[in-house]
């Protein structure tokens, strides 16, 4: 199980040499850890073969556009939830003293919500407990699958592999609206405005939604299990 949330911790990141040059690798390992079954290997397969086939620079240029023009996919986990409230800060501090007791560092660029973030301390859980906590945003991914479905890019793969495992595979949860704008002068001044409101409302829907508000709850409450890390 451990090789699986590492390898899809890795398809979801950012694109890098690593990933680039080491799809071939990547896809024995799945298979090695036995994790998930043969049609689920084979899904993957489109997006191994564009990340192998695809020019490094192309295959970054590809990933900040379908992931990070808008919030619609965002891996941020916590953004479908408490958008950029207050609640989202003191949810992500939470979280992230979660993974220091379990010797995870964070880098400074990377918030603590970001899912292949998730995935790789996930990934150092006894199996276990790693698919209870993987089960509490399990709504959230499987409508994050959904939408990455309806735009036709192999990244839906691993997010329906994810869903699947969390045992959310057809459960419904409205996330964050849509908001792709063609425009990025338009998209810039959305961010802008959203970065300086700290005290903004949450997420149309998820207020008043029992069901989100346990899942969080379960996510920042739990005492974490102390494991050795392997490299």
């Amino acid at each position: 199980m451990r090789l699986t949330l590492r390898v899809l911790s890795a398809l979801l990141r950012y694109p890098d040499e690593g990933v680039h040059g080491g799809t071939a690798e990547l896809a024995q390992a799945l298979a090695a850890d036995g994790l998930i079954s043969p049609d689920q290997r084979a899904s993957l397969t489109p997006l191994f073969e564009r990340l192998a086939a695809s020019d490094l620079l192309d295959a970054q240029e590809d990933y900040v556009v379908l992931f990070d023009r808008g919030r619609a996919v965002s891996l941020h986990l916590f953004e479908h939830v408490h958008g950029e409230s207050r609640d989202r800060g003191q949810a992500m501090v939470d979280l992230r003293d979660r993974y220091e007791a379990q010797g995870l560092e964070i880098t400074a660029r990377e918030l603590p919500d970001y899912l292949p973030l998730f995935l790789e301390y996930l990934s150092i859980l006894p199996p276990e407990q790693a698919l209870e906590e993987l089960a509490q945003p399990g709504v959230i991914l499987s409508a994050l699958a959904e939408r990455l479905e309806e735009k036709g890019t192999p990244y839906a793969a691993p997010l329906r592999i994810l869903a699947d495992l969390a045992g959310a595979g057809g459960e419904a949860f409205e996330i964050a609206p849509a908001d792709d704008p063609d425009n990025l002068a338009q998209l810039d001044a959305a961010w802008e405005e959203e970065q300086v409101r700290f005290d903004a409302p949450l997420a149309p829907g998820t207020a008043d939604c029992p069901q989100v508000t346990a899942m969080v709850d379960r996510m920042l409450s739990q005492e974490p299990v102390r494991s050795p890390i392997h490299g």
